[in-house]
């Protein structure tokens, strides 16, 4: 006999199940660690070291945004680092100006330009993304916000750096040196940039970034590249991946770089391919002067693979993850 009320219930039933499939159908087949998380990547061999204390927050469980911000501190601290930070070289007038970003999981952003008198601009920048309702202060107002904040003006200009200064102003010629991050000791002339960009996924599949950098040596004053720029230097997007950049900054900002490179990762492109796809575009748009410069892009997508990809060889990258916490790989190049 038909019996309307144990149809509805073994109907109802069914569905149930059949609902159930298609979450557990929906669900990854490869828990998170497995998949490649905790890792952190960073630009430039001094990128190794920097990744070792971002691992300190990762290892133990810490969001990826407290991982990058105390991993690119160790560059910005280290005083043979002649391109970040606080023993970075000056402007041409003298001024030790240092520019950083950050950014988190859900899109909030802070950054720092032309800021003089504090070594740390990473902070800077993460307690703009947090306690103001900007996302970008420069200069004086910087330094403003950042003594209001509690850190102590000093004098960045360091003894080496200011002999190095004062030897370029001799004959006072810009003349940057591709891929000086991985060289020391050079001439006061040729002393150049550069960056240390850093992208976190923490353990729960969460992406953050930070980039800070000091400039190009003896730029004008009041340059700014792309480090602090987000969408330039540095971009994150947790539905999808993270990319940041080294070089010429000027060129990154032309072609809003980091943006463009998460943006064909969304539209399927591995990191590697995303980064190759963004460095050619410079190219194209200006041949002749990409012949001279060097422009690099790194990036790591949700499932925790990542590539890089630069105009010029000699671009390297540190990458961090629970089997290595050292490896130093030599990213592809088009020239």
């Amino acid at each position: 006999m038909y019996n309307r009320r144990k149809f509805v219930k073994l109907s109802a039933a069914g569905a149930s199940l059949s609902l159930l499939d298609k979450i557990a159908a929906a669900k990854p087949l490869v828990p998170p660690q497995a998949a490649g998380y905790p890792i952190v990547i960073s630009t430039w061999g001094f990128g190794v070291d920097a990744n070792k204390e971002a691992w300190k927050t990762l290892s133990k469980g810490g969001r990826a945004l407290d991982a990058v911000e105390a991993g690119v501190k160790i560059p910005e601290a280290d005083l043979t680092n002649h391109t970040v930070g606080r023993s970075g070289y000056p402007d041409r007038d003298g001024h030790v100006t240092l520019d950083a970003c950050i950014m988190d999981e859900n899109g909030n952003c802070g950054a720092v330009a032309a800021m003089e008198y504090i070594a740390h601009p990473i902070t800077i920048a993460r307690l703009v993304m947090e306690k103001t309702p900007h996302v970008f202060l420069v200069g004086e107002g910087a330094t403003q916000f950042a003594v209001e904040q509690g850190f102590k003006k000093e004098k960045l200009l360091l003894p080496e750096s200011e002999k190095a200064w004062k030897q370029w102003l001799k004959k006072a010629e810009y003349k940057p040196i591709i891929n000086i991050e991985n060289s020391k000791g050079l001439p006061g002339n040729q002393y150049n940039h550069d960056t240390i960009g850093m992208l976190a996924i923490d353990a729960k599949g969460n992406i953050s970034g930070a980039c800070t950098t000091s400039g190009m040596a003896f730029k004008m004053h009041g340059r700014v590249g792309d480090s602090p720029i987000i969408g330039a230097g540095l971009y994150v997007d947790n539905e999808v991946g993270g990319a940041t950049s080294t070089g010429v900054g000027e060129e990154v900002i032309r072609n809003v770089g980091s943006f463009l490179v998460v943006e064909l990762m969304r539209q399927g492109y591995s990191p590697e391919a995303a980064c190759k796809e963004a460095v050619q575009r410079i190219i194209k748009k200006k041949p002749e002067t990409a012949k001279q410069i060097q422009v690099g892009f790194l990036a790591i997508n949700k499932k925790g693979e990542y590539g890089a990809y630069a105009i010029q060889k000699g671009f390297s990258f540190a990458v961090c993850d629970k089997e290595k916490q050292d490896l130093l790989i030599d990213g592809k190049s088009f020239y």
